[in-house]
């Protein structure tokens, strides 16, 4: 069976696919597998993504990083559930971050 890509999933079955990834990821880290702990997390925030609307992330505007206390990122531009642009403070390099990873800045 093949599996579907995140974009074709029901937002039921990207919950389901979440649940199982935690579950995953959870035993890898206990375990002490590292390297799968990083990729199950990060295919965690990808499925994430497709939960959130693109739309409500605005281009110019500037975003915390979840998980990365005190780093911000600003969106030149939206393709699909990318927001491509830079983190500020950094070397001004043009990189993508998943929506999921980007929250609203609290006090502006």
């Amino acid at each position: 069976m093949q599996e579907k890509r995140y974009s074709q999933l029901s937002e039921y079955e990207l919950k389901q696919e979440i649940a199982q990834l935690r579950e995953k990821s959870r035993k890898a880290e206990q375990l002490g597998m590292v390297n799968e702990f990083a990729v199950l997390e990060r295919k965690t925030v990808m499925a994430k993504s497709y939960l959130l609307n693109p739309d409500d992330f605005i281009a110019d505007e500037i975003y915390e990083i979840e998980g990365d206390p005190g780093s911000y990122f600003k969106i030149d531009y939206m393709n699909g559930v990318f927001a491509w642009g830079y983190r500020l403070g950094g070397d001004k390099e043009q990189e993508a971050l998943p929506i999921a990873m980007l929250g609203k800045l609290k006090n502006l």
